[in-house]
């Protein structure tokens, strides 16, 4: 993991079970923390249940970290990060990441405009360096964290 503690994030978005796992791919995800409140989507095979088994027949590992670290929270997400539930989560999520090169999941491609963005930002503080999948080949590493 050159060298350093990474760890990635990606949206579902609308991609084709064939494309997903393939983006993976292309990143070497090896495990796959799945942080959506509700792991529902339109498209079957990004429901909770499926994704598992689909990430499973890929060779990929499937967590659910959605419950301590998923979206819509009352008060904001931003407030939720400095709950002890949020804290419990993200050593969760660091202690996966730690044992296996782990992309954090949700339905938004893009992190900006997502609760992966202040998962992200935590993890940074903690010394992690994060990188954003955006498609295959293609991820963002915020200006505040590039490489030198």
């Amino acid at each position: 993991m050159r060298g350093e503690k990474w760890i990635y994030t990606i949206g579902t978005s609308n991609r084709s079970a064939e494309e997903f796992i393939g983006v993976l791919k292309s990143f070497g995800i090896e495990a796959v923390v799945d942080v959506r409140r509700f792991p529902v989507s339109r498209l079957e095979h990004f429901g909770r249940d499926k994704l598992a088994v689909l990430l499973g027949q890929a060779g990929l590992a499937y967590f659910y970290l959605g419950a301590e670290l998923g979206g819509f929270r009352r008060e904001g997400y931003e407030s939720f990060t400095r709950t002890a539930e949020f804290k419990s989560g993200l050593q969760k999520l660091e202690e996966l990441a730690s044992k296996k090169r782990s992309a954090v999941v949700c339905a938004e491609r893009f992190p900006w405009r997502c609760h992966r963005r202040f998962i992200a930002r935590e993890l940074e503080k903690r010394g992690w360096r994060v990188e954003h999948i955006l498609e295959k080949g293609k991820g963002w590493v915020p200006k505040n964290q590039a490489l030198e």
